[in-house]
């Protein structure tokens, strides 16, 4: 079947195109999707991934609710004035309802159950912040060789976008992030936003997509607020599919150019606090013992126009 790939999301636009090039690829075996506060509250990011699900006829596919706050501290915010008050521009009922429950136990009991069962090792990609897989990596450490990579959308080398230092996903649930980031023996790759911006698509990308058919008329059809929102900060009609890029590295390992390089969390209570600190120095990369941070990989380059056909052909059918 190709990767085996578990998906813990808050969605949220973006999320939905991740979860929809997941869920379409025929070379993924979609194992289980587990939801995390985020982009707005539990209760819609769970629906939200159960509606899209069922969009992408994929009701096979179980969805378990995780964490509806963060490990320590409360979140100060959501990010409903990007997404849509219901994560999903106030079009999430346009979406057909789940014909499957959700499962009886939480996020942490599926993601277990599922690494277990596997007969090989599988690809997490946590696209929000990162509360489930820290208690999963806490309290379950015996499933940690079952999993492959764990690709995370999250992070900034050089912005962020809920604070000056701070990029949303790590923020909301830094002593999370801090966690998984630098736990050993798990292979990690955190694609940030430097490169999720550069991989922006435009009304013209948008356009194809809902021309391809109704899955894609359905997702563009979600993107109202969204692209209102990151027009403004692109300075052009457009928006920014992070969680997609970070997917489509977990389905094609490669597709995004990484680099190893020390990396923590900033989990102080000051202006930094949720900063990813990528340690880039010569140093660091030389000597990884000079740096504080767990050495993960780290995406910073694509070739832009055939990551973007990559994710276009996808939801638009062209490899089902």
């Amino acid at each position: 079947m190709g990767t085996k790939l578990i998906i813990d999301t808050d969605p949220g636009v973006d999320d939905a195109f991740a979860i929809a090039l997941a869920a379409v690829s025929a070379d993924v075996e979609l194992l289980g999707v587990t939801t995390v506060f985020g982009n707005v509250p539990l209760t819609s990011t769970t629906a939200n991934a159960r509606r899209l699900l069922q969009l992408c006829d994929r009701p096979d596919v179980p969805v378990a609710a995780g964490a509806a706050r963060p490990l320590v501290y409360r979140n100060p915010h959501t990010a409903g004035f990007v997404h849509g008050a219901d994560g999903l521009s106030g079009r999430s009922e346009t979406l057909p309802e789940a014909t499957r429950p959700l499962e009886n136990g939480d996020a942490v009991s599926l993601l277990v159950s599922l690494l277990e069962a596997s007969d090989e090792p599988v690809t997490i990609a946590p696209i929000g912040p990162l509360t489930n897989i820290a208690a999963l990596l806490a309290a379950h450490p015996g499933v940690r060789e079952k999993i492959a990579r764990i690709v995370i959308m999250g992070g900034g080398i050089e912005r962020g976008n809920s604070t000056a230092a701070a990029e949303f996903n790590i923020w909301s649930d830094p002593e999370a992030a801090r966690r998984v980031l630098t736990e050993d023996d798990v292979p990690c790759v955190l694609v940030p936003l430097d490169i999720t911006h550069r991989c922006a698509i435009d009304r013209a990308w948008l356009a194809k997509l809902a021309a391809s058919g109704p899955l894609g008329a359905a997702l563009e059809r979600l993107t109202a607020d969204y692209t209102a929102y990151y027009s403004r900060v692109l300075g052009f009609d457009g928006m920014v599919m992070h969680d997609a890029v970070a997917v489509a590295e977990a389905i094609s390992p490669g597709i995004l150019r990484t680099e190893p390089y020390p990396v923590n969390v900033d989990c102080g209570a000051g202006p930094a606090r949720g900063m990813t600190v990528v340690d880039r120095r010569k140093l660091a990369r030389d000597d990884p013992e000079a740096s504080p941070g767990r050495t993960v990989e780290v995406a910073v380059d694509t070739d832009l126009d055939a990551l973007r056909q990559f994710v276009l052909d996808r939801l638009s059918g062209g490899h089902r």
